[in-house]
Formats: C-alpha cells, structure tokens, sequence
C-alpha cells in the first residue's frame, strides 16, 4: 500500500467523486479509477460505490469509511516524522503534541511550554482535548508525544511522571441554588438533586464509592463532555455539574459558584509517553523543562 495511493483515496473521499479528486491532484480520471482499483485488489475489498450513469456522486463502503479513517493517521504521522527529521542537528525546534482532558493542571503545561519558547522559540505546542480512552489511543498510535491521564498506568507500556498537584472534586451550581450556603457539599445532599455528569465516565470513576450510591439510583438529568458546556446547562437551572475545580470561572458577576465535596475528594494525574520512545529535541526540552516547572526537578 504505497503513500501516494492513500492520498489519492482520501482525495477522493473528501471530492466524493473521482472526477474532482482527479482534477484537484493533476491527473486523468482513468488513472486516478486504475490506481483505485488496484488498492480494492490488494486489499481484497470494496471501498468505493461507484455511482450510476447519471450521478458522479462516490460513496464510502464501511470499509471505505475505515481506511479512510486510518490513512488520515497514517499520513499525519508521516508529516511529523518527515518534519522532525529534516530539522538540522544544530537547532532545536519543532513541534510537541500533548493529549489531555479538561484540567487545571493545563497551566503547568503552558507555563512550561512558555519558558521552553523562551530560549527555543522554534519549537510549537499543540493540545489535542480527549479523555483517556482518547489520549491513550493517540499514544499508541504515535500521534501525540505526552499524554496527561488520572488513575493507574500500565507500567509495562508507558514511562510516567506523576503530577503532584491534584485536582479536587466538586459541585457547580447557582448562587441562588439551594445548596449555594454550604461550604462542603455532602453525597446524601446530592441524592435528591438533579444531577450532570461527565459522559466519560468509566468503571473506575472516583465519585462511584464517594456517592454511596450508583447513577442509576441518582436523579442524573444530563451529561457532559466538555465542562463549559455543561456550566451554560448548570446556568440555566438544569442541574448541579459535577466537576473538577479551577476549570470555570465563577468570581465577578457570574451566576455560578463551585463548591467542594465532603469527605475531600481529589484525583491525581500523570504525564506518560510510550516506553523506549526516541524523542525529539523540542520534545527532550519540553519534558525537561515541565519537570522543573513542577518540582520534581531542581531549577539547575
């Protein structure tokens, strides 16, 4: 499966016709169509439905949908080990892809990235926004270099740091809400509340044990994927989010205020990257520099 060719397919799914893929690349249609061919033989499936006589219109076969899928990783991956590899032994400078949830600990990252510019101003910062499931799978994929997860990490697939600041759980809600005089917030004054959660929620989610009780014997009315979003809900008297603190901001004239859990409830966080990895330089320093950032390094 030669590079070229998943260009040309891809070129082809985003046309959805062989006609506008082949003028956009340069080429005849009847060679774009034998290229095409030959990749369905060497992959022993159909992953185009050729439209009739009368429409040019192409379609993605499911397993169309799924090369299609792969070859943007795949291509992606190349470019960035193309662009890493031509950069000269002499410079530091390129680029550091960091896969994360929604976290405070975000600013750590930048801070890092900040003072790393500041001697390398070459090298560029690119987040990727996913929950673990997500991180981990760009990980494995090569797709992103460090990845920020919370929990356990599998020691014999991943290198990690842990973070040593975690974040605290809580409740977003409106001042005017009738939980808003409390300092701490109780599981038993949540059992009768409507309630919004995060849609990333996993087996070993840490609020399970701490609720004293399972989703389905809670009033949970929505949830979410991204907190923002599931603040303009809290705004709107839909329910109470819960969250981690620091992620909106609820001084000033805003409508909302976070209040944290009681027993205390915080998650910790580690920075990973795959086992043996080669890094890059611009890598090599950033990991280096958010180490000192944190802590766990001396300054010198």
């Amino acid at each position: 499966m030669e590079l070229r060719v998943l260009q040309y397919f891809l070129a082809v799914a985003r046309e959805q016709s062989i006609s506008g893929a082949a003028e956009s690349l340069h080429l005849s249609q009847p060679t774009l169509s034998t290229q095409l061919r030959a990749l369905e033989q060497e992959l022993g499936k159909q992953l185009l439905i050729r439209g009739t006589k009368g429409s040019r219109k192409v379609t993605l076969t499911e397993e169309g949908m799924i090369l299609r899928k792969r070859a943007e990783e795949i291509l992606d991956l190349v470019n960035k080990t193309e662009h890493e590899i031509s950069l000269s032994n002499e410079s530091i400078a390129g680029d550091v892809h960091i896969g994360a949830g929604e976290t405070d600990i975000i600013r750590y990252l930048a801070r890092a990235a900040r003072s790393t510019q500041e001697k390398y101003p070459d090298i560029h910062y690119h987040i990727f926004s996913g929950n673990s499931t997500f991180v981990l799978e760009q990980l494995d994929r090569g797709l992103i270099d460090f990845g920020i997860v919370y929990g356990s990490v599998d020691s014999f697939k991943y290198e990690a740091v842990k973070i040593p600041i975690p974040d605290t759980w809580g409740v977003l809600m409106r001042k005017d809400s009738p939980l808003f005089s409390n300092e701490t917030i109780s599981p038993e004054d949540l059992w009768d509340k409507p309630l919004i959660i995060s849609n990333q929620k996993s087996d070993d989610w840490p609020l399970s044990n701490w609720m004293k009780r399972t989703t389905d014997k809670l009033c949970v009315v929505a949830s979410y994927n991204l907190l923002f979003n599931a603040s303009l809900m809290v705004e709107e008297g839909l329910g109470y989010a819960l969250c981690l603190d620091k992620l909106i901001n609820t001084s000033g004239d805003s409508k909302l205020c976070f209040r944290p859990l009681m027993p205390k409830l915080e998650s910790e966080a580690s920075i990973i990257w795959k086992k043996y990895q080669i890094f890059s330089k611009a890598s090599e320093k950033f990991l280096l520099t958010l180490k000192r950032t944190l802590g766990i390094l001396p300054e010198h």
